[in-house]
């Protein structure tokens, strides 16, 4: 069974995820002081879905764009400085999965009054 979007992944599941090293992604903790995974015992990481799509972004911007750490840091205040309001909210597929998979339920349980 696979975990749900929101629950929180391990260092070795984010890297996995995103072909990062766990050395990359600690050593980005300290560069972009946005991304603060949530530590329990013997220092573990945690990452939530935010900072997945933080790291994700972050990953993005280097590889893929061609930014420099300084400029991805820049790039990231950047983004801090706009109002809120301004900002969109991210977009999750979770509660549209929980939707339809409640929504299969109740038709599945309906299947027999049908017939």
């Amino acid at each position: 069974m696979a975990k749900a979007e929101t629950a929180y992944r391990t260092i070795a599941e984010v890297s996995d995820l995103l072909q990062v090293q766990p050395s990359v992604l600690r050593f980005w903790e300290t560069q972009f002081h946005q991304l603060k995974p949530l530590k329990r015992m013997g220092n573990r990481r945690y990452y939530s879905a935010e900072d997945i799509t933080l790291v994700t972004r972050i990953r993005d911007l280097l590889y893929k764009e061609g930014f420099t750490i300084k400029g991805v840091q820049k790039k990231l205040k950047e983004k801090e400085d706009v109002p809120e309001s301004q900002t969109e909210a991210p977009i999750s597929a979770a509660p549209v999965a929980e939707f339809i998979s409640e929504l299969t339920a109740i038709r599945d349980s309906l299947k027999p009054f049908l017939d």
